[in-house]
C-alpha cells in the first residue's frame, strides 16, 4: 500500500533545484573545478544560472573552468533543463525499479500533466527523445566543425553547446559566446533549431510524433506550434528593421547574414541566453522588445521559463473576447475556460509583481543605470541568460538576488505561493457588490 506524500509535489520539485544548486556549488568551489580560484558567491551564482538554465556568469566558462568544471556545468544544465525527478525515475527505470505513486505524482507536477496516467510512459518517451535530439546535432555540429578545431575538439565542442542549447541554458565555451559565427547559417539554424525543439514542450513534441494530422493535436499543441511560428517570425522582422542601420549590430553586415542574425536574436531570447550581437550596443526600443521576448517565454513542461506563450495567448484571446463581448474567447473552435484565464492572470500578476521586486530592490543595492538593471532582471526572471554586460558589476548582494530571482524563474513564482501558502477551504460566500474598475 502507498504511503502518504510527505512533502507536496511543488515542495519536492522545488528542493531538488535547491539540492542540485547546493551540491553542485560544492563541487565548483574544488580546486581542480577552475584554473583561479573563485568566490562561494560567484561558484553559488554560476551553479545557479546553470541548474536554472540561464547562462547568466560574473566569469568567462570557456577560460575560468576546467575540464572537470565544464563537465559538472553540463551535467547540471542538463539535470535542470529536463529536471531532476526525470532523471530520477531513468534510474529507477535502468535499475528495473517499480515506479511508485509519490515518483508518478512528482513527475505529473513536473510535466504539468493533468492526471498520473500513463506519465512514466511519457517520461521514458521523453527521456529517448532528449537523448536522440542531442545525438543527431552533435553529429551535425561536429561534422561541420571539424575542419575549423579538429575532431577532439569539435566533438566536444559540439557536445557542449548541443546540450546548452537543447536545454535553453544560452552557456558557450567561446570568449564571445556565439558572436563569430553570425555568417555560418548552419551553426544558426542547428543553435536554433535546438532553442524551439526543447522551448515548445516536451508535451507538444510527443503529441506531434503521435497525430501526424494537425487537426488532430490538441489545443495546446496547436496554440504552441502556430504561437511560436508567428512571434519568431514578428520578432525577427522587428528587430531587423530596428537593428538594419546599427553599425555596432548588424548595421555592417550583409542582407543575409543581418536576416539570420535577426532571427537567432528573435529566438534566443525564448529562454535560451546565446548570444551573436553585443546586447549593450543595441537600440533602445529592440531592448525594451527583447525584454517582452524574455518576459513571455516559450512553454509549459519545457527547458524554458517565462510565463509561458500560451499564457501569453490565453490573455490576448480573452482581452479580444472582451471587447467583442463574448461569453468566453475561442481559439481553434476550441473555447478557454474561466480557470484556465484567472491562472494566466494570475501567473502574469506574480510574475510582473515579482519583476518589478526585484528590479527595485537592484536599485537600490547597485550604481548601475536603470536600463541595464531592467534587462538584467527580464533576464533572470525568464532564465534566458543575456545582458547588457553587466553581471560581473553586480555587488555581491546583487548577485544573490540574481540567483534567486534565476530560482524563481526557474520553479515558476506559483510554485513558491504554493509552497508558502495553505489552500482554505470556505463552505460560505458574501454577497457580490459592485466594484467600478477602469
Amino acid at each position: 500500500m502507498e504511503k502518504k506524500l510527505s512533502f507536496s509535489p511543488p515542495v519536492v520539485i522545488a528542493s531538488s533545484f535547491a539540492t542540485l544548486i547546493f551540491l553542485g556549488t560544492v563541487l565548483m568551489k574544488l580546486p581542480f573545478a577552475t584554473t583561479t580560484p573563485i568566490s562561494w558567491v560567484d561558484a553559488f551564482f554560476l551553479v545557479t544560472s546553470a541548474t536554472t538554465v540561464t547562462g547568466l556568469s560574473v566569469f568567462d566558462p570557456g577560460s575560468t573552468l576546467t575540464m572537470f568544471g565544464e563537465i559538472i556545468l553540463l551535467v547540471l544544465i542538463q539535470c535542470g533543463g529536463i529536471g531532476l525527478m526525470t532523471f530520477a525515475v531513468a534510474i529507477l527505470i535502468l535499475l528495473r525499479k517499480k515506479i511508485g505513486l509519490q515518483h508518478r505524482i512528482y513527475l505529473q507536477e513536473s510535466f504539468n500533466q493533468p492526471s498520473i496516467g500513463g506519465i512514466v510512459k511519457l517520461a521514458k518517451h521523453i527521456l529517448l527523445f532528449v537523448l536522440i535530439t542531442e545525438s543527431i546535432a552533435i553529429v551535425f555540429l561536429t561534422l561541420h566543425w571539424i575542419p575549423r578545431f579538429g575532431f577532439g575538439d569539435a566533438l566536444y565542442y559540439s557536445l557542449f553547446h548541443v546540450i546548452s542549447a537543447f536545454n535553453n541554458a544560452g552557456f558557450s565555451l567561446f570568449s564571445d559566446n556565439l558572436m563569430g559565427f553570425t555568417s555560418d547559417p548552419l551553426v544558426i539554424l542547428i543553435v536554433t533549431s535546438l532553442i524551439i525543439i526543447g522551448g515548445i514542450g516536451f508535451v507538444v513534441v510527443i503529441d506531434i510524433s503521435r497525430k501526424n494530422k494537425f487537426r488532430a493535436w490538441s489545443l495546446h499543441t496547436k496554440l504552441m506550434i502556430v504561437g511560436t511560428l508567428i512571434i519568431n517570425a514578428i520578432a525577427t522582422l522587428i528587430l531587423l528593421i530596428l537593428e538594419f542601420n546599427n553599425n555596432d549590430t548588424i548595421g555592417k553586415m550583409g542582407i543575409f547574414e543581418k536576416m539570420m542574425t535577426s532571427y537567432f536574436n528573435a529566438v534566443t531570447p525564448r529562454t535560451a541566453g546565446f548570444n551573436m550581437i553585443d546586447y549593450g550596443q543595441m537600440e533602445d526600443p529592440s531592448l525594451l522588445f527583447t525584454m517582452l521576448l524574455m518576459f513571455i517565454g516559450a512553454g509549459s513542461a519545457s527547458t524554458a521559463s517565462g510565463i509561458k506563450l500560451t499564457t501569453f495567448i490565453v490573455i490576448i484571446a480573452a482581452t479580444f473576447a472582451f471587447f467583442r463581448q463574448q461569453e468566453d474567447p475561442v481559439l481553434f473552435k476550441r473555447s478557454i475556460s474561466r480557470e484556465i484565464i484567472i491562472r494566466s492572470l494570475v501567473i502574469s500578476t506574480v510574475s510582473l509583481a515579482t519583476v518589478f521586486i526585484f528590479a527595485f530592490a537592484l536599485t537600490i543595492t547597485e550604481q548601475l543605470p536603470l536600463l541595464p538593471l531592467l534587462f538584467e532582471v527580464f533576464s533572470a526572471f525568464g532564465t534566458v541568460g543575456i545582458s547588457m554586460g553587466i553581471t560581473s558589476q553586480l555587488s555581491e548582494l546583487g548577485k544573490v538576488f540574481i540567483c534567486v530571482l534565476m530560482f524563481l524563474g526557474r520553479i515558476g513564482p506559483l510554485t513558491l505561493f504554493f509552497i508558502l501558502t495553505k489552500p482554505k477551504k470556505v463552505k460560505y460566500k458574501y454577497p457580490n457588490d459592485q466594484v467600478f474598475t477602469g
